[in-house]
């Protein structure tokens, strides 16, 4: 018998049945500014992943938050060429606007991001979203830190990241691993729900996304994950740090939850899914046919 075949089946009508028997979809949202020189190429080869290996309709959202430079005009030509891809324009900075933008007009039953330099392995996207398609989990994330992660970049980022990782360990109970890799998923219904109690609007928005889903009781799954440093990051590493630690202690001081809570301001535990754990067809789901891009649909989503 063909285990893997029948586990596909199952994982499939499953999915059918929860969706009204129709495809899922996924939004990646591609967040930038003054991104002139990675955008294009980032852009086209998401594009081509998606054309060959992604098995779910899908849509890349190009959000740039009051870029100065070429990247509008390069936005909206890849928007204009590749049907699967949209350009969204803020006249505000900050990544977590962009996210909170393109997240909240979103239809897709998944809604997720990367960073346009794609420093995480593309091969991890499907093991990200696939437990949030199956049910499994509310959330999934790409963690440097756990098990199985292959990590280059130098000492002083590898020391912060730990460092500030820890911190949340500490002062806030998390039980992620890894709070700001630039690779993650939520369920369309739950980030229709959690972003707009998300108070910050720049680099702490992932952070504070992530312990508010907590509080919630909601379960996160870590993908472990490939992943190079880029030397050109845009971040302004001081100025972010001092930035993290006024959101901490905010979150320390204040425990909103969206539902009744215990005690100590939490909800019902319900723990973070260890990175490297399997998620219910999460193997079949991998062994899926190859996609193509078409322009059908509306939004012009990938389809298998």
């Amino acid at each position: 018998m063909n285990h893997a075949a029948t586990d596909l089946d199952h994982a499939r009508s499953g999915e059918r049945k929860a969706l009204g028997e129709r495809e899922p979809s996924v939004e990646i949202v591609v967040p930038v500014y003054n991104e002139e020189r990675d955008l294009e190429p980032g852009v086209r080869r998401l594009y081509a992943y998606l054309e060959s290996f992604f098995p779910f309709p899908a849509l890349v959202t190009i959000a740039d938050n009051a870029s100065t430079d070429a990247t509008p005009t390069i936005g909206a030509r890849l928007a204009a060429e590749l049907p699967a891809v949209r350009y969204l324009r803020l006249e505000e900075r900050g990544r977590g606007r962009a996210l909170a933008a393109a997240w909240s007009e979103s239809d897709a039953d998944v809604v997720a991001y990367m960073d346009v330099d794609l420093s995480t392995g593309l091969e991890a996207l499907l093991p990200l979203v696939a437990p949030l398609i199956s049910g499994h989990s509310d959330l999934a994330i790409g963690s440097r830190l756990a098990a199985g992660a292959h990590v280059r970049r130098g000492p002083r980022r590898e020391v912060i990241s730990r460092g500030y990782n820890l911190l949340l360990r500490l002062v806030l109970g998390v039980r992620f691993r890894d709070a700001q890799c630039g690779f993650k998923a939520v369920r369309g219904d739950v980030a229709r729900r959690l972003v707009p109690l998300v108070q910050d609007r720049s680099w702490f928005f992932d952070t504070e996304l992530l312990v508010l889903a907590e509080r919630e009781g909601l379960r996160i799954h870590e993908v472990p994950v490939d992943w190079i440093d880029d030397p050109d990051s845009r971040v302004d590493i001081p100025a972010t740090a001092l930035e993290d630690l006024r959101g901490v202690w905010r979150l320390r001081r204040t425990r909103t939850v969206l539902r009744a809570t215990t005690g100590d301001g939490r909800a019902p535990h319900r723990a973070a899914t260890p990175a490297g754990a399997p998620a219910p067809s999460l193997v079949a789901l991998t062994g899926l046919a190859p996609a193509r891009l078409t322009g059908s649909e509306g939004h012009g989503r990938v389809h298998k």
